[in-house]
């Protein structure tokens, strides 16, 4: 059983399964389960019903540094990454590197009024400069395949669950 539990049902989502054998169909235990809008409601990233799961990985780094490498030491990075794209091919869905925070645009809309600006929503030390998206089994391969990414060892890498629609 999943360390997450809850109901991938809409017809229990916020009711107690009514007898044992409807919960045992649907491969929760008989507890109570909560709607998607409630902290307590089971994440939608570990689905009782499906054998594997959609990862975004946003990989953080210090734009400033990679600004400052040579163009050999920067080849030498996207081959590690291309590296590691051929190791994961069965897991691996998309990605693509990002231009630098000074091509980035930002849109806030209050009030019903567009505000447009130009660069990012946050200054911070890090920089999204990539993304993978990945197709596992579990949030434990999810983070295996996150600490062999080239840029863990100098920036970070952050592993969010997609939200996956219903059939």
């Amino acid at each position: 059983m999943s360390r997450h539990q809850g109901s991938s049902n809409p017809a229990l989502v916020g009711k107690w399964a009514a007898s044992k054998a409807e919960a045992t169909s649907w491969g929760m235990p008989l507890i109570k389960t909560f709607g998607l809008g409630c902290r307590f409601a089971r994440p939608p990233f570990d689905s009782l019903t499906e054998d594997h799961m959609r990862y975004i990985l946003l990989i953080y780094d210090d734009e400033k540094g990679w600004a400052n490498l040579s163009e050999a030491e920067r080849q030498h990075s996207m081959g590690e990454f291309e590296k590691l794209r051929q190791e994961i091919a069965g897991q691996y869905v998309a990605g693509s590197q990002l231009h630098p925070t000074s091509a980035t645009t930002s849109v806030r809309t209050r009030n019903g009024k567009r505000m447009v600006t130009d660069g990012p929503f946050a200054e911070t030390r890090e920089q999204i400069g990539g993304y993978w998206l990945i197709d596992v089994k579990d949030l434990d391969a999810a983070i295996d395949i996150a600490a062999r990414i080239p840029s863990g060892p100098t920036g970070v890498v952050e592993i969010r669950p997609l939200v996956e629609a219903p059939a």
